[in-house]
């Protein structure tokens, strides 16, 4: 009971409205907590544009459930994932502006003046035939899977500023040039999926990996997020399950300091993030350590490596589960996966913050906002630190 009680201690703030009351909006000088999440939203379509018109109307069913999840937990900064990626951010100002920035019906307005729309190798067409199937054309031979460019991209909502001249971003990094990479192989032919020349030309990001300095007081906190692609929808050579597995074990390089010797971002800057700088790693990650098909090793490492805190978000088990009541369930933050779910989406502070609360928003039953979680199949994941 004891322990049930403090994992009911750390849940009931996902549940709760008023992390923020609408007045205290804008961020204070020098906040003594901060509440960071992921969420992937699912807000894409069959045609580049199709969300932005969707959008612009400020009716749009999916939008307004996915904007009572926000307003519900009302995080500081949150990365949101499965969104598109337009240059000028027209797609993330119209859901910013339309849906966070309007009162629901038991929400409040939430307003997130700094915004960046991340640039994404979805859709991009790379001229190389990479599922080996005799034909270039189509969203399997795109640098990262797409119908269309900026489709399944992500955009950050922060309450504070964002250091957008000190963005880091990986998109044109070669999965070659990761130390130990994992080249597919088909296992028939005991020899490598790709050829010599694809391999050297594969980048390793499927959408990107940035690291975003968000500036929140008079400290900066490195925000680092990726959305590696599913470990699935391959073949036995399990391309996707290698190429998953080296895009999480990227962040794990960027923490050491052996990433001074090969990671080079697109600006040119070499190396990866100093020992003494404070981060969150963020993201829908599609690995669970646990469960699924995915290679684990990874996952598991970056869990275990020694500058983060594994904050284990936890939700209370709906009303009319097969579990009686009260209990709680670790580690769910998607509905998929079998009746247990899985943990694929992340947020991971360096042990320098404290963890003062985490959680995951999966209301019960009886709770009016159970039917807005519908609008996606991966849940909000929340963590809130206080700064050193």
């Amino acid at each position: 009971m004891i322990r049930w009680l403090r994992a009911l201690a750390i849940v009931l703030p996902a549940v709760v409205c008023n992390h923020f009351s609408t007045a205290a909006d804008a961020p204070v000088t020098t906040p003594k907590t901060v509440r960071f999440a992921t969420y992937n939203v699912s807000l894409y379509g069959k045609r580049s544009g199709e969300i932005a018109q969707r959008l612009s109307l400020g009716n749009d069913r999916q939008a307004r459930d996915l904007a009572t999840v926000i307003q519900s937990v009302r995080p500081d900064v949150l990365l949101v994932n499965e969104i598109d990626f337009d240059s000028d951010g027209k797609t993330i100002d119209l859901f910013a502006d339309r849906y966070l920035g309007v009162d629901g019906n038991d929400t409040n307005a939430i307003a997130y003046p700094h915004r960046y729309s991340i640039p994404s190798n979805t859709g991009i067409d790379s001229g190389i035939d990479l599922n080996v199937d005799g034909e270039i054309r189509g969203p399997n031979d795109s640098w990262g899977y797409g119908l269309y460019p900026g489709q399944y991209a992500m955009a950050i909502l922060s309450r504070f500023p964002i250091d957008r001249d000190s963005i880091r971003t990986f998109q044109n990094f070669l999965w070659s040039e990761l130390p130990s990479a994992l080249r597919p192989m088909d296992p028939r032919t005991k020899s490598s999926f790709y050829t010599d020349d694809v391999w050297s030309s594969l980048r390793l990001s499927s959408k990107n990996h940035v690291d975003v300095p968000i500036m929140i007081g008079e400290r900066r906190v490195h925000l680092l997020v990726s959305h590696p692609t599913p470990p699935v929808f391959d073949g036995p050579e399990d391309r996707n399950g290698c190429r998953n597995h080296d895009e999480i074990k990227f962040w794990v390089h960027y923490l050491d300091a052996d990433s001074d010797s090969f990671l080079v971002d697109d600006r040119g800057k070499l190396g990866g993030l100093r020992s003494e700088e404070l981060f969150v790693v963020a993201g829908d990650l599609n690995a669970d350590a646990v469960r699924g098909d995915g290679r684990r090793e990874a996952i598991t490492s970056l869990l275990q490596h020694s500058r983060l805190n594994d904050a284990v978000p936890l939700h209370v088990l709906p009303e009319g589960s097969a579990t009686e009541p009260p209990t709680t369930r670790l580690s769910t933050t998607a509905a998929f996966g079998g009746k247990d779910g899985m943990r694929v989406d992340y947020v991971l502070p360096s042990r320098q913050m404290p963890v003062v609360a985490s959680g995951v928003f999966w209301p019960s039953a009886t709770d009016p906002r159970k039917r807005s979680i519908s609008a996606s199949d991966h849940r909000l994941v929340w963590v809130e630190v206080s700064l050193p």
